[in-house]
């Protein structure tokens, strides 16, 4: 066994064993302290991620009962307004109906009035006619029987039985 690194040498040993507490030290002062504060400040922005995230779901699920509130009104307020729009639609038609058939009434008021008025005019003008013809039929047959005093008794008899007529 002439191979020098498996054979124990107590110098090699001691210096070995101070290189390695050194190089521990050195790892430690420089390595070990920043790896740590590395990995801490890691899990703390991880933390801090995942404590953002949970705010953010809370903040999200309360956001969407917050929207589905106000659909949900904005859904009953639309019902409302076309219930009313429903509502006032047949309240208008109503009103027309009413406003047409008060007008046709007064149309038909009207029509019959001058229907009236208009049969008025003629049983007058075919009264007049009458009398017209019956003095002038009396005048032809009477001329020469009756006097001028006796023609107008007859005038005034025929006359007045016209007015029993209009009565």
């Amino acid at each position: 066994m002439n191979n020098p690194l498996v054979q124990l040498d107590p110098g090699l040993f001691v210096w070995t064993i101070l290189t390695f507490l050194l190089l521990l030290t050195v790892l430690a002062k420089f390595a070990w302290k920043p790896l740590l504060k590395l990995l801490k400040d890691r899990e703390d922005l991880i933390r801090s991620s995942l404590e953002d995230a949970e705010k953010a779901q809370t903040e999200l699920a309360r956001l969407n009962a917050e929207g589905e509130k106000i659909i949900n009104k904005a859904r009953s307020e639309a019902q409302k307004i076309l219930s009313q729009g429903k509502a006032s639609a047949v309240k208008m038609k109503e009103e027309i109906l009413i406003d047409s058939k008060e007008k046709a009434k007064t149309i038909a008021d009207n029509a019959e009035n001058q229907i009236r008025i208009e049969k008025d005019k003629a049983i007058a003008e075919i009264k007049g006619e009458v009398v017209n013809l019956s003095i002038s039929m009396a005048e032809k047959l009477i001329r020469k029987n009756l006097s001028a005093d006796e023609n107008k008794a007859l005038i005034d008899e025929s006359l007045s039985k016209i007015k029993k007529y209009e009565a």
